[in-house]
């Protein structure tokens, strides 16, 4: 359901639902509490609601943060990825420049067979949640084919045969890197913690009563605001490729491998 509402609307449309719905629940349930309560316009409790709430709200606050974090530093680490790979790409096709035109040609049709199962394939399926590991396992072992049945014969050639097979085993790693970040998601205990305290703190702040209803209904919105865009981060953030905040593939078009997207 998350990555449907993730790959179907926009960020700005995610946040208008997220945080104007939490805000929205949140001074609705503080109007109806307080109608059906007037004594809490009062504040003969603020004393014990206050201290539970500055209390919850530091836990809380501790763990959206910690999980907001995490979350973003997994982004940054999956766009590492993606574009090491593309790099270890590229830097094998700098290297076949070196080799027989027959092995260069091979390796080229190879190289640009694995980039557009890539980005064609395996990227709309990563989108899904579903990167489906075969996608591009068979245009991988194409490249390995092409060098592992060619025999430098000069020692210029070995030189960038040894390094090209270097690259390509550095790209084979960080392709499993970036299938195993496709499927990543937070922990159920995290989720549910995440969202479940939103449950918990923002009726809190409705039992916290002011005399005056605007500043109360200020209150509680602010409140609900905060939360409501915590948890926007927590849900576009938690699937590096599904989104508009999503790790693109333009690496893999740039450089030494656009020529592979020539016409």
């Amino acid at each position: 359901m998350s990555l449907w509402l993730l790959n179907h609307f926009s960020t700005f449309t995610l946040a208008v639902i997220t945080v104007g719905g939490t805000v929205v629940l949140a001074v609705t349930g503080s109007l109806l509490l307080r109608r059906r309560h007037p004594s809490l316009a009062e504040g003969e409790h603020n004393d014990m609601v206050g201290v539970t709430l500055g209390m919850f709200g530091a836990i809380y606050g501790i763990i959206l943060a910690f999980v907001i974090v995490t979350l973003w530093t997994q982004l940054e680490n999956t766009q590492t990825i993606v574009a090491t790979e593309a790099t270890d790409m590229a830097l094998i096709a700098r290297d076949a420049a070196a080799f027989p035109p027959p092995v260069r040609a091979r390796l080229d049709t190879a190289l640009s067979g694995y980039v557009h199962a890539v980005v064609e394939d395996q990227w709309p399926r990563m989108r899904a949640g579903q990167p489906a590991h075969g996608a591009t396992a068979a245009r991988l072992q194409s490249v390995y084919d092409v060098l592992q049945s060619y025999e430098p014969r000069t020692a210029r050639e070995e030189v960038f045969y040894e390094r090209a097979v270097g690259h390509l085993d550095d790209l084979a790693s960080q392709r499993r890197a970036r299938l195993t970040m496709a499927e990543q998601e937070l922990p159920p205990l995290l989720q549910a913690l995440a969202f479940g305290g939103a449950l918990v703190l923002i009726p809190l702040t409705f039992l916290y009563g002011m005399r005056k209803l605007p500043i109360q209904l200020l209150f509680v919105a602010s409140v609900a605001a905060l939360i409501g865009f915590s948890l926007l981060l927590v849900f576009v953030l938690d699937r590096p490729f599904a989104g508009e905040l999503s790790v693109s593939p333009a690496p893999y078009r740039e450089g030494a491998l656009e020529r592979y997207w020539a016409p």
